[in-house]
């Protein structure tokens, strides 16, 4: 066997082991069962009182949504982590924008 054969048969094998996670269809179905479960949760909200309670949930609900959304069906889980933080940072920027808003009307008096 020549160095030249033995080396690519090396690389080959390497590159087996550092291949993408390549999500079945059975793992994106249950994430989306769980994300019907939060969205049904969400909308109990109408009919449900939660009280002072009801805007804190739908807020973490959101987050949640958004979070699994993201990780998930935009396949940023498997990206770099820094497109992760990148999204992270926008939603705890729009919940802290949404906080403020909702204080300034004194929506939580």
């Amino acid at each position: 066997m020549s160095a030249v054969t033995e080396h690519a048969e090396h690389e080959h094998i390497g590159h087996a082991e550092h291949e993408p996670h390549i999500p079945t269809d059975n793992y994106f179905i249950k994430i989306a069962l769980i994300l019907a479960v939060f969205t049904a949760l969400e909308t109990s909200t109408y009919w449900i009182d939660f009280g002072a309670f009801a805007t804190p949930l739908l807020l973490i609900l959101m987050s949640i949504k958004f979070l699994m959304i993201v990780m998930y069906f935009m396949h940023l889980k498997f990206d770099n982590k820094l497109f992760s933080v990148m999204f992270s940072i926008g939603l705890g920027l729009a919940l802290f924008v949404y906080t403020v808003a909702l204080f300034t009307f004194q929506f939580f008096d």
